[in-house]
């Protein structure tokens, strides 16, 4: 064993010793081998992240070197941000987008509420769940709907005067209501300016009201079995009817909560007098993040955490957990947590080029044969799409072709790979792709395509900031792995890989930058969503979970080609996260009592997650296509799949699920591949033979990388070896 670690370490430092050799070989012939490029320069002492110092807030600053242009689909932010907000990026696929779009009047979930804003009046909701096998979702009910009194006549929509990762302030039109949704929090916290009368009125029956003798706090049943909570900052004199509340004119804090079970009353009361009125989140070093809320008011905080939150929590994190302090939630359970600041440490994620144990000389030689077709395929079937997300797809397949080969050290192929890539990424990158192209859309700021920007439907929506993250990510996995194999191209083309990464990874706060924050990527539900500027009645969608993983594994390996530790230790981070997140919500697992029981015993992986619903069907395929709903949160087959399906055991409840779908006539060959990839995890003898005998392959997948995935599963000497060794000393430069 020793021997041979010796002896891999020896052949590679010799192979990064030498030169790159420009001139093109055939990829048949042994007589003219690849050779390794030289390793990245080193980044400069200012460049890199000090432990002594604070973890960076910001990525390496990204120009938009992509032509400007005058989208003709895009909504007018101006509707509903302040002015002061038109002139920095906007955000395009948060908690709130509901807020930005048509008439900004469909709800949106700021945990544990339903909020709804409809010209002068915000509506409140807690609410309930109904479920079947099919789908789940959240039911708002206007339990409560607050507004002046008497209503303002006003047209105007909301204002969004402010905004934050974990919060809003929403103004009504008049500017006399001021309401601070921060996510998390039990109560609905707003303002009252000018000594203005109010009104919260409910579909509902008020069964019963009273006051403590102070007129500070109020409680309210109604005739749903709901008890509610109203505080005030001041004496407010309130009076109701059958189904409102007025008061007259008043200045000061109103607080509204749900009591969901009595024994929680004392708890609301003692922290009612301390209030959050934003929320930001920051990267305290490559591998936690501290959650960190602006408050007013005295005392502590109590906020609510879901269970991701409640698994990521640091034990030394002075944060105090009530955990018998809960509210409902179709994210599973909300708990109370008291502190002005929480810290989450995710467990890293190895962030590899190649797979963690390699693959054993045995099986090379198959994997080799189907690679030299594979690539020879690049020159006899070339790209025809001109489609973001497909021809993302195709080049980022043709990458994966490179590192296979490095990985079976087979490496006369990657010259052939390098010109592939190079002349099908450099035409999106220069601005000369034939009917598309990346375009930079100031309204909103950020990446549109050329067919994007006059069609909404064009690019699966691209053009409206829908599912970036899935496209671009596989751009930037094509060009990682060109970066890494040819760095003398990296460096001429890295503004545009920066720029292509900083659209949906920018962590800058700056008003100068030219994209928002962390595009799609929720800061608090901890993965990320698709959908962009269109408007749901569910809120915000993510469908494939994997492809979302891809994005910010892409993201690592480009910063790991270029040297770029900051970019890489992010990305990591961030994969981490939305890993954590699939295995969370997207994969269902027996006995962990998240979902409904119907729902549960039916489905093994979601097919939609929406902010406030759970589908079992895709945007492309019914609920018994259950091959597909495998496939989409499996694709792209990756080393980092490794871990986001690192449990066996539920990797073979998945493939047992769905194998009776393979009956079904008509199932595609790529869709079987997948669910044979997952059954190589289990099944590795089993899974080959099925692989052998498909006839077809997604269009983002190959015999090479399915061959790959199933030899490198135990086939190798796990963390020694060609497979275990030397890829990790190549990254530590």
């Amino acid at each position: 064993m020793l021997k041979k670690l010796r002896r891999n370490f020896k052949t590679f430092k010799t192979l990064i010793s030498k030169t790159f050799n420009n001139s093109r070989s055939s990829s048949s012939s042994p007589s003219k081998p690849y050779k390794f490029p030289p390793l990245p320069l080193p980044l400069s002492p200012s460049e890199m992240s000090s432990p002594s110092q604070s973890f960076r807030q910001s990525l390496p600053p990204a120009v938009a070197p992509f032509p400007q242009t005058q989208s003709t689909v895009l909504p007018d932010p101006s509707n509903f941000f302040a002015p002061h907000l038109l002139s920095s990026p906007l955000p395009t696929n948060s908690f709130f987008q509901n807020f930005t779009v048509k008439n900004g009047d469909q709800p949106e979930y700021i945990h544990p509420y339903l909020i709804k804003s409809s010209l002068s009046a915000v509506s409140i909701s807690y609410p309930s769940m109904f479920s079947n096998t099919a789908f789940g979702y959240q039911v708002f009910n206007a339990d409560w709907t607050v507004s002046e009194n008497p209503a303002s006549v006003s047209q105007k929509p909301h204002i969004i005067s402010s905004f934050s990762d974990l919060s809003l302030i929403l103004d009504t039109p008049s500017g006399n209501l001021r309401f601070f949704l921060v996510r998390g929090s039990p109560f609905i916290t707003f303002e009252v300016f000018n000594n203005t009368p109010i009104s919260i009125s409910t579909i509902h029956a008020i069964l019963s009201f009273s006051s403590n003798s102070s007129q500070t706090k109020f409680t309210v049943t109604l005739n749903n079995n709901q008890t509610w909570l109203i505080y005030s900052s001041s004496p407010i004199n309130l009076t109701h009817s059958l189904s409102q509340i007025t008061s007259g004119g008043f200045s000061g804090i109103v607080r509204i909560a749900v009591l969901p079970n009595p024994h929680l009353e004392s708890i609301l009361d003692r922290f009612c007098s301390c209030y959050p009125v934003s929320g930001e989140v920051n990267f305290r070093n490559p591998s936690s993040l501290e959650y960190k809320w602006e408050k007013n008011g005295w005392g502590n905080l109590l906020m609510l955490a879901h269970p991701l939150h409640l698994r990521l929590l640091s034990s030394d994190d002075s944060a105090i957990v009530l955990d018998d302090f809960k509210y409902k939630s179709i994210d599973g359970d909300l708990v109370g947590v008291v502190g002005g600041s929480w810290v989450l440490k995710p467990d890293p994620v190895s962030i590899t080029w190649h797979s963690i144990n390699g693959i054993g000389e045995e099986f090379q030689s198959e994997i080799i044969s189907a690679l030299v077709k594979d690539v020879e395929g690049l020159k006899s079937s070339p790209i025809t799409t001109a489609s973001s997300y497909f021809y993302g797809k195709a080049i980022a397949r043709a990458a994966r072709l490179a590192l296979i080969a490095e990985e079976v050290n087979f490496l006369q192929v990657i010259p052939e790979v390098r010109k592939f890539l190079k002349d099908a990424i450099e035409p999106w990158l220069r601005g000369t792709f034939n009917g598309n192209g990346f375009l930079y859309d100031s309204k909103w700021g950020g990446l549109v395509t050329q067919q994007g920007a006059s069609d909404s439907g064009a690019d699966f929506g691209f053009g409206v900031y829908n599912d970036h993250h899935y496209h671009l990510g596989y751009f930037l996995y094509a060009i990682a792995v060109l970066v890494k194999i040819d760095p003398a191209w990296g460096r001429k083309f890295r503004p545009q890989a920066y720029s292509l990464m900083a659209d949906f990874m920018n962590l800058s706060r700056r008003s100068s930058s030219k994209f928002p924050r962390l595009r799609c990527f929720d800061l608090y539900k901890l993965h990320s969503w698709a959908s962009g500027l269109t408007e749901f009645a569910d809120g915000r969608n993510q469908e494939s979970s994997s492809e979302a993983v891809n994005a910010y594994y892409s993201a690592a390996l480009l910063g790991l080609a270029y040297g770029d530790t900051h970019l890489a230790s992010i990305g990591s981070t961030l994969t981490a996260l939305e890993i954590k997140a699939a295995q969370t919500w997207w994969q269902i697992r027996g006995g962990e009592n998240l979902y409904e029981t119907d729902f549960a015993r039916e489905n093994k992986v979601v097919g939609v997650l929406w902010s406030n619903k759970r589908d079992s069907g895709l945007w492309f395929a019914p609920p018994d296509w259950r091959e597909c709903r495998l496939g989409i949160q499996l694709l792209p087959l990756l080393p980092i799949t490794e871990a986001l399906f690192s449990d066996a055991a539920f990797a073979k409840e998945l493939v047992d699920w769905t194998l009776p779908s393979l009956r079904r006539e008509g199932v595609g060959e790529g869709w079987k591949g997948f669910a044979y990839a997952l059954q190589g995890i289990y099944d590795k003898d089993g899974a080959v033979q099925n692989i052998r005998n498909l006839k077809g392959f997604d269009d983002g997948n190959s015999l090479s990388n399915l061959l790959w995935w199933i030899h490198s599963r135990g086939g190798g000497e796990e963390g020694e070896g060609f497979g275990g060794g030397w890829k990790h000393w190549w990254f530590s430069h």
